[in-house]
């Protein structure tokens, strides 16, 4: 298993695996993958073999990016880099895929962020994402409803320093 840079032609794949996952994952079309690959900090994916077995977007603040969420960690940290989505493979599940997605997440966030941020549904439940990210060390922060009261998230920080041992992480250089 491997983590690197999402290309354009892993954006089919990228999009097969989000729509899968709907509604805990917003929808989002070709474009939108598109956009992401062009203005996120942090778009990777997870291959076994020639197989995307799951990918990670992220973004550090200031970005060009309307997401509710992204804008809430805003008006709260100077320094943090938001995890916008991460999907595996249902495939892939158990695995170890996401552990190191997210482990090469914090690998990038070295020197550039103080902590990580996510929310995560809880309104429809998303059990198993909370399960893992409150096993990885993130906290909840705060809470806030969207979509119109259709969906709430728990709002979820780790802080980096002295949380997270670094491992054997790639990094890419930073778009900014």
């Amino acid at each position: 298993m491997r983590v690197e840079d999402a290309l354009r032609e892993d954006l089919g794949v990228v999009g097969i695996l989000n729509e899968a996952e709907v509604p805990h994952v917003n929808s989002i079309d070709d474009s939108g993958f598109v956009w992401f690959l062009e203005t996120a900090d942090y778009f990777r994916v997870a291959r076994d073999g020639d197989a995307v077995a799951g990918f990670l977007i992220g973004f550090l603040p200031g970005r060009p990016y309307d997401s509710l969420n992204y804008r809430w960690f805003g008006f709260r940290f100077a320094s943090f880099l938001y995890v916008d989505r991460v999907v595996v493979s249902p495939a892939a599940r158990g695995r170890g895929v996401g552990r190191k997605l997210y482990e090469d997440f914090a690998g990038f966030a070295a020197g550039r962020a103080e902590r990580l941020t996510c929310e995560v549904n809880v309104r429809p439940p998303n059990e198993g994402s909370l399960r893992f990210h409150h096993g990885f060390g993130f906290t909840e922060v705060g809470r806030q409803e969207t979509e119109g009261g259709t969906k709430e998230v728990s709002l979820l920080a780790m802080d980096l320093v002295g949380n997270m041992t670094q491992g054997n992480t790639t990094q890419r250089q930073n778009k900014a």
